[in-house]
């Protein structure tokens, strides 16, 4: 049995979301790896201190380190891990999160070159990131998708006779939480029957300036504060429309699992939406930052429900890519 150490912020348990490190170590752990993680220390120096003694201690018994990897201040827990992983000989994997990595690399130089080019492999979940980091000099990478279970998301067919918004993701600036707040209330001024859900942890303070600018528009907003996925699951055949808002982004799983519900999937065009949803294929892609263009898409959901029904079919299809069956054989060929 090969023994895999799983570096990343596992935060669920203090009102973050759930991360990779939580469900892909669950998954390589039913696959028959001994997956060991760390950390779950919220202070953050606690938590670097405690990924890199999980490093030390068992650093005699580890065929691989996975590292989740991202673009702000947790790039350099990757860093440093990487630092001691190269210095004990063992296999590193950086799994590239951060949307805003390839700005990093730039931004970064020398300190990316030690962390990606050691690494025994760089596992892109996107082929933008994929495609970014080859066009900056590094090649050895390749691109997994992140994964969900297929089976835990019942697809469904949804009704259109008004417009009901869901919204899910942690509360933080570079998600662009208020968009979805000043979509609503133009979709009223456009006399358009609409309501929102918005559903995640705070971040950075974002979720009470959200809650502030709705009340200041004048809008109705349910906010849940974080669900379980179960949870959000079953709150999500309440509603037909997911929008994805965001200034940054990369292959977020609550879109994927979005389009396997079978909701109409409206995102931001940036970083790697375009590589995901097919525009006006199997969900529908728009300038950042652009409420004019949201309520441009919204509008036609009510007229053309047939439309938008044929793209949620096709997003169901297109994420069966991304379940766990097909995703393990990568990971297994990436451990052979």
């Amino acid at each position: 049995m090969k023994t895999i150490l799983y570096i990343g912020n596992q935060l669920a348990t203090k009102n973050k979301t759930v991360t990779t490190v939580d469900t892909l170590s669950r998954l390589l752990g039913n696959s028959g790896f001994k997956v060991i993680t760390a950390s779950k220390k919220e202070n953050k120096l606690a938590r670097l201190l405690d990924m890199l003694g999980h490093v030390w201690k068992y650093r005699k018994s580890l065929d691989y380190v996975l590292i989740d990897t991202y673009s702000t201040q947790n790039f350099y827990y990757a860093y440093l891990c990487a630092k001691l992983c190269s210095k004990l000989n063992l296999k590193y994997i950086p799994i590239l999160h951060g949307g805003n990595l390839p700005n990093r690399l730039k931004k970064s130089p020398n300190l990316s070159k030690t962390l990606f080019k050691n690494a025994y492999v760089n596992v892109a979940p996107s082929n933008y990131t994929k495609s970014n980091f080859e066009a900056l000099g590094y090649h050895n990478i390749i691109c997994i998708p992140n994964t969900i279970e297929l089976k835990n998301y019942p697809f469904e067919s949804r009704c259109f006779d008004k417009v009901k918004l869901l919204w899910v993701r942690s509360f933080s600036e570079i998600y662009n939480p208020m968009l979805a707040v000043d979509l609503l209330k133009a979709l009223n001024d456009e006399n358009i029957a609409a309501e929102l859900c918005m559903v995640g942890p705070d971040v950075d303070g974002s979720f009470q300036k959200t809650k502030n600018h709705a009340e200041s528009l004048g809008v109705a907003v349910t906010f849940t504060g974080k669900l379980s996925k179960p949870e959000w699951i079953a709150l999500s055949k309440d509603y037909n429309v997911f929008i994805n808002t965001t200034n940054v982004d990369n292959m977020p799983v609550s879109v994927i699992e979005a389009m396997a519900l079978g909701l109409f999937v409206v995102s931001t065009n940036v970083g790697g939406m375009p590589f995901l949803i097919k525009n006006e294929e199997n969900g529908v892609l728009v300038a950042p930052n652009s409420v004019d263009a949201l309520v441009k898409v919204i509008s036609r959901v009510v007229v053309h429900p047939s439309k938008v029904e044929k793209m949620t079919q096709k997003a169901r299809q297109d994420m069966e890519q991304y379940d766990w069956e097909q995703v393990e054989k990568h990971w297994l060929k990436v451990f052979s």
